[in-house]
């Protein structure tokens, strides 16, 4: 799926997660999200973190029904065998987890050449360095700011100075990753990821739990840019 030649693909990105909507009233809760920039779908094998959330199937009727490109997460044992089925359903953006993956960069280059952009994923405790020689095998990195596993948690501001050095690797490198955030951002928090170098943010109950989820995506959207510019 190629993204839409629109603000969507431009920083600062707000992607909401599903894991936060009702999941009764999925079709009413990706509505109530059009401008965002993409849907974050958090897939959960009970494995590889001990949840259990949404499978292919699943994901297949959310991009059917989807006002915005699905930016999907995959938290899950085996993502070699796993990741390129949602990219053939036309994810735009599918991201694995580095810990999980036998051969990242293999995955990454056939997810792309599915067309869908690759990200990888990294835990708080997963040194940031791991990812410098590989870089530009990735569309976009995902830092954790979070144990991954649940929703709801604090945002763990220890992550951000490997955040820095990630970004500031790529662009030594002169890379065009995007760099992901994922956990506890709100309006309080988006602000640090932002000046970290962070492009992309996830956000679930800032999002859903507000009185109004426009003027939260415009609120958070609005906190990124000012902080990013500052830096």
């Amino acid at each position: 799926m190629s993204l839409p030649s629109s603000l969507r693909s431009e920083a600062p990105r707000i992607n909401p997660s599903i894991l936060s909507a009702d999941f009764v009233n999925m079709q009413r809760d990706l509505a109530r999200i059009e401008t965002a920039d993409f849907v974050h779908v958090d897939v959960m094998d009970n494995h590889f973190v001990p949840n259990l959330t949404f499978g292919l199937q699943m994901v297949e009727r959310v991009q059917a029904t989807s006002p915005i490109p699905l930016d999907v997460h995959l938290m899950i044992t085996d993502p070699d065998r796993w990741a390129p089925g949602y990219a053939e359903l036309g994810a735009a953006s599918v991201t694995f987890h580095l810990e999980a993956a036998s051969d990242p960069v293999a995955l990454a280059r056939r997810l792309r050449d599915m067309g869908a952009r690759a990200g990888v994923a990294i835990k708080p405790g997963t040194a940031g360095d791991a990812l410098y020689d590989i870089l530009d095998e990735f569309d976009q990195i995902l830092v954790m700011t979070v144990e991954p596993g649940f929703g709801g948690q604090s945002f763990m501001p220890e992550t951000m100075p490997k955040l820095r050095a990630l970004v500031d690797e790529a662009r030594r490198r002169g890379s065009n990753t995007w760099f992901q955030v994922d956990g506890g951002i709100s309006d309080s928090t988006i602000e640090q990821a932002a000046a970290a170098g962070a492009d992309t943010f996830v956000a679930g109950s800032a999002v859903y739990g507000a009185d109004s989820i426009e003027a939260a995506v415009t609120g958070l959207r609005d906190r990124a840019r000012a902080a990013s510019l500052e830096t």
